[in-house]
């Protein structure tokens, strides 16, 4: 178990990265998002995804994204 001295250290080195950070113009943010890891995550997926297989509003989204992406050079 890491002693108390340790752990002063590392509280003192993440709030010296965070005043960095801020002092860069960033702020912090907390966002939640689905637990890939849960039960039944993956099936979902699959679920909601076959549900889209042969939506047209879909398909017009998609080609809408593919027509502003900007992939030059990512090949």
């Amino acid at each position: 178990m890491p002693n108390q001295n340790h752990i002063d250290n590392a509280r003192q080195r993440v709030k010296r990265h965070r005043d960095a950070l801020r002092e860069a113009g960033f702020r912090p943010l907390q966002i939640w998002v689905p637990d890939t890891r849960q039960e039944g995550f993956a099936e979902e997926c699959r679920k909601q995804s076959a549900s889209l297989k042969n939506d047209h509003a879909e398909k017009d989204t998609l080609d809408w994204i593919e027509h502003l992406s900007d992939d030059e050079g990512w090949s």
